[in-house]
This record gives C-alpha cells, structure tokens and sequence, in this order.
C-alpha cells in the first residue's frame, strides 16, 4: 500500500496537497480534521478548534497516539481496489508520524510563511465550508497564538505537537506561492510522482 501523511501549518496547503493527488493521481483523501469535526457534529458540539484538539486526545488516550491514521486505514480498505494509495492529512501528533512510518510511508511537512497562511484562510474563508468558516474567524494574533499552543504538547503525549510532528516528517515543501501548479510540481517532485 501506498501511504502518504500530510502535516503542516495552518493555512499551508495541506488539503490543497491531498485533493491535487486525490484528482491528479487517483489516490484516496482522507482529512483527518473533517473525521474530528464530523464526530464533534455527532455529539452535538461545535466544530471548534479546541473541541477537535480535546476529541483527538481524548481518542488517543483510549486506542493509541496513531489512532487517526488507522480510522484513515479503515475507510482506504473499503476501496483500495479504487485507489493508486491513500493520503491522510493533517498529521498532529508524532505518535501519528510513527504510525505512517510503521505502515511504510512517508511524511509530507508543508509550511508557509505565517502572514501568507493567514491570508490564505482569510481570503478561502467562503469556499473552505461553513465548518472551517468559523474556525477561521479570528485575528492575526490569535491565529499566531492557537498556532504556538498546538507547537509543543504540555506533557501529555496523546495531545498536540507539530513541532515534533515537523521533526519526523520526511520531506519539506515551502507553499508561499499562490500557483497551485507550481505548488503541485513541487509535491510531485518530492514524491517521485512526475
């Protein structure tokens, strides 16, 4: 199986990276913050960021830090047969790193500059859904700030920490354009796909 994780900043790419391989590849998108946001719908709490960092820890403590990418393996299952591979995005938490890597697969760390990512979501707030609209709603400096807090996990391991996430990641891309075909080329470059 091929298997490719998505980590990153918010506002990166991270999706836009999943749905170009998902078209331009036939590999199989699973967004691991849409599966959070549809069980925080489910339990009839809203799509908040806060709420999908507790749910996601809350899953890690009781089935393992790589929970989210074996949920990810589930629906891949269902239709390999469909798919060239399977592309989960947004890693969070390196227990999730190492389980890609258990699985034989690579990590993709993807970043932008902070004021661009900002931008970026402020300007896609209309076509990102009603779901990440709301999250989105906020201030340069918040956005900065949920970004330092979810850096570093305070000492529970099922927590977040892309900090250790972008250390075991694999390959680094820097997105600052807004050529989604430059971007794509890059990606492809770095997987071998081209």
């Amino acid at each position: 199986m091929k298997l490719i994780g998505i980590a990153g900043t918010n506002g990166s790419g991270k999706d836009t990276v999943g749905h170009l391989l998902a078209s331009n590849h036939g590999w199989l998108f699973v967004s691991m913050t849409d599966m959070l946001r549809d069980e925080l719908k489910r339990r009839g709490l809203p799509p908040a960021r806060e709420h999908m960092r507790d749910l996601s820890a809350e899953w890690r403590r009781e089935y393992g830090l790589g929970v989210l990418i074996d949920k990810s393996l589930g629906i891949y299952t269902n239709s390999k047969d469909q798919h060239a591979g399977l592309i989960v995005a947004s890693l969070r938490n390196p227990g999730e790193v190492d389980r890609v890597h258990e699985l034989g697969g690579q990590v993709i760390w993807v970043d932008a500059d902070p004021k661009v990512r900002y931008d970026r979501l402020q300007a896609n707030m209309a076509s990102r859904g009603a779901l990440r609209a709301v999250d989105d709603q906020k201030t340069f400096a918040q956005f900065q700030a949920e970004e330092l807090a979810e850096m570093k996990h305070s000492g529970d391991a099922a927590t977040l920490s892309m900090g250790d996430v972008k250390a075991k990641a694999d390959i680094f891309i820097q997105n600052d354009s807004s050529d989604k075909a430059i971007f794509m080329a890059e990606v492809e470059k770095s997987l071998k796909l081209n």
